[in-house]
């Protein structure tokens, strides 16, 4: 049996942390899906087709990575794609106690998806889409957060 991993968020941008993790997380599981959840309580400053665009670019020469956009409970999308792991990135402990609890009600939802932590390498514990978002917004320069392809779509105006 493959093991599949489903890696869900909002990725609004992707960010070098996002990157960190998929990466790190490439030789644990067969196959990498990267879920590009759509939230109704959240106003995304991209489009779903533009974030995937990126993943897409960014792991074009990576087999093991897929990307595909879904609505509604994760573990229905796990269930939909195979995939009996759910992949999250901690950055504080706090994002472990929230991320705990969604992990805790997708087990009650079903008992054969098990969600996996991966702590993000140091550099990586001040990258948030929020903040990142603000700096676009207000015209400053948030390359240091974000992979290359990311940056040159936003230079083109993408």
């Amino acid at each position: 049996m493959q093991r599949i991993c489903l890696f869900p968020g909002t990725f609004d941008p992707v960010t070098l942390g996002h990157v960190d993790i998929i990466n790190r997380a490439l030789s644990l599981f067969d196959k990498i899906v990267v879920g590009i959840g759509i939230n109704s309580a959240k106003s995304p400053m991209f489009s779903p087709e533009q974030r995937l665009t990126w993943f897409k670019e960014i792991y074009k020469d990576e087999p093991k990575i897929e990307v595909g956009v879904y609505e509604g409970l994760t573990v229905n999308y796990c269930n939909k794609i195979g995939a009996r792991y759910i992949l999250r990135g901690i950055r504080f402990v706090n994002d472990f106690e929230y991320e705990k609890t969604i992990a805790d009600a997708n087990r009650t939802l079903d008992k054969n998806i098990e969600t996996i932590f991966l702590t993000c390498e140091p550099q990586y514990t001040s990258i948030a889409s929020t903040i990142i978002r603000d700096i676009l917004k207000n015209d400053g320069d948030a390359s240091p957060f974000l992979p290359r392809v990311v940056i040159e779509s936003l230079k083109l105006g993408v």
